[in-house]
């Protein structure tokens, strides 16, 4: 399979240069919760040039104990800000999330560049990176698809949240891409379609 995306940075620089300190209270103290003591993300700090647009961007957030896993949305995640070719949040989410998913290297690997039938993953994640293709494609789901997932996650709630958390991640990799953010420097980056072939022999 060809690479999702190249994973190269953004030239030229940021499009909206980010909002600098000092942050409104209310700004600085979703920060703080957040970000528990590291610097903001440039994605926050770019959001927080308007406080109402920042407000409605982590009112919509899902990073909360919700219908799923951890393992699941990350899953979701993850093969969402790929297929979007969105390399700044794909690398701030394995950076952050994938040894607490318990998501080997393997694994991260094939949700960038690989496809549901790697040999890494059980027959319901297969179902859920499915789920990914087939809203990058087709903007729906097929029946069949749609109940087996709908066993997998056990209730309707869970299947309306994995339909809010594909979208939603659709929306920061717009965002991430067509902002042109430099990629974190301490995050995950694409791995190449080349290492790739090369780790399988």
């Amino acid at each position: 399979m060809e690479t999702l995306a190249d994973g190269a940075p953004p030239v030229g620089g940021a499009r909206i240069a980010p909002a600098t300190p000092p942050f409104a209270p209310e700004i600085q103290a979703r920060l703080d919760a957040v970000m528990r003591g590291r610097p903001p993300l440039t994605l926050f700090t770019t959001m927080a040039r308007d406080a109402r647009l920042f407000h409605k961007f982590f009112d919509a957030g899902l990073l909360d104990r919700g219908h799923l896993t951890l393992r699941q949305r990350e899953i979701v995640i993850d093969r969402v800000t790929a297929l979007c070719g969105s390399a700044y949040e794909w690398g701030v989410h394995v950076t952050a999330f994938a040894a607490h998913a318990r998501l080997d290297d393997a694994q991260v690997r094939s949700l960038a560049i690989g496809t549901a039938d790697d040999a890494c993953w059980s027959d319901a994640e297969r179902r859920l990176i499915r789920l990914c293709d087939e809203l990058h494609v087709r903007c729906t789901v097929g029946d069949a698809l749609w109940a087996t997932l709908r066993a997998d996650v056990g209730s309707d709630a869970a299947m309306i949240e994995l339909l809010m958390l594909a979208g939603f991640y659709r929306t920061v990799s717009y965002l991430t891409n067509a902002l042109r953010l430099p990629l974190e420097a301490d995050a995950a980056r694409f791995p190449s379609s080349d290492a790739a072939r090369a780790d399988q022999g």
